[in-house]
């Protein structure tokens, strides 16, 4: 995708990033995994926002989470993982809680969505351009179409791994 292109657009049930809807829904795909490189901005003050390099990964075998690895120069990136839900609601309203938040950007900012993440010892707010975060989460909707992550999600093995952490009873 050219950064002087906008996404070509939505599609049903799954608004771009303006709320439109209706156009064709994109075609599922024999990949298992999208990876896109973003450059964010870290939003230092109202009017300083510094570049961050980063990347969004999406896998079918867990169909419900996107993965931000920001500093992606580093050796160890940080990563934050994102509800998809979470990520297409930010680009409408306000969604998130606890340490994640996304939400649209108005006035000036209406081309734009923020994150917002909050850690242990640090908190940041990042903005990305809303077309590229709406072309990324249209791109894994053709990896996994949204309603469908349960056909994805292998329950059996979470509940296996679940079990064994469970120290025994009495």
């Amino acid at each position: 995708m050219n950064d002087e292109e906008p996404f070509d657009g939505p599609f049903p049930g799954f608004p771009g990033p303006h709320g439109d809807d209706g156009a064709v829904p994109p075609q599922r795909c024999a990949g298992t995994v999208c990876t896109a490189y973003v450059l964010l901005e870290a939003i230092v003050s109202p009017h300083l926002a510094v570049p961050v390099p980063a990347r969004l990964r999406y896998r079918s075998h867990d169909p419900y989470t996107v993965y931000l690895d920001n500093h992606i120069d580093l050796p160890r990136p940080v990563t934050w993982a994102l509800s998809r839900d979470v990520l297409l609601g930010g680009l409408h309203d306000w969604t998130g809680l606890g340490d994640v938040s996304v939400f649209p950007g108005l006035g000036t900012d209406a081309d734009s969505v923020f994150v917002s993440l909050r850690g242990q010892d640090t908190a940041a707010l990042l903005r990305a351009r809303a077309d590229v975060v709406h072309a990324f989460l249209r791109w894994t909707a053709c990896v996994v179409p949204p309603g469908l992550e349960s056909e994805h999600f292998d329950v059996e093995t979470l509940l296996h791994r679940l079990r064994e952490a469970d120290p025994p009873g009495p």
